[in-house]
C-alpha cells in the first residue's frame, strides 16, 4: 500500500497520534515502521469490525512491532538465529547418516 493510501485508509485521532509519536521516539522507529504500524492497526481494526482505528488497535500494533524488534529486529540477531538453525540442521543431518 502506497503512503497516500495509508494516509487515506489509516486515519488516527489525536490520542492515537500522540501514542504513535511516543512509541516512535521511545522505540526509535523509522518512518517505514510508522507506516507498518498504521497498516497493522488498520488490519486489527478491520478484524474488530471497526471503521476507525482506535488507540487499542494502535497499541496492539505497536506491541507486535516491539516484539518483532526485540526478537528479530536487528540484522545481527536474525543472522545469528539463521546460523544457529543451519548448524543444528547440519548436525542433525550428520548424526542421522
Amino acid at each position: 500500500m502506497e503512503s497516500n493510501l495509508i494516509r487515506k485508509y489509516c486515519e488516527i485521532d489525536n490520542q492515537g497520534s500522540l501514542l504513535l509519536k511516543n512509541a516512535m521516539n521511545k522505540l526509535k522507529l523509522s518512518a517505514r515502521a510508522y507506516d507498518r504500524i498504521l497498516k497493522v492497526s488498520r488490519t486489527i481494526a478491520d478484524l474488530d469490525e471497526s471503521e476507525q482505528i482506535n488507540v487499542v488497535h494502535l497499541a496492539e500494533a505497536i506491541h507486535y512491532r516491539s516484539l518483532d524488534r526485540d526478537h528479530w529486529g536487528d540484522k545481527y540477531s536474525a543472522e545469528k538465529n539463521l546460523r544457529i538453525q543451519v548448524k543444528k540442521y547440519m548436525l542433525n543431518s550428520h548424526l542421522c547418516n
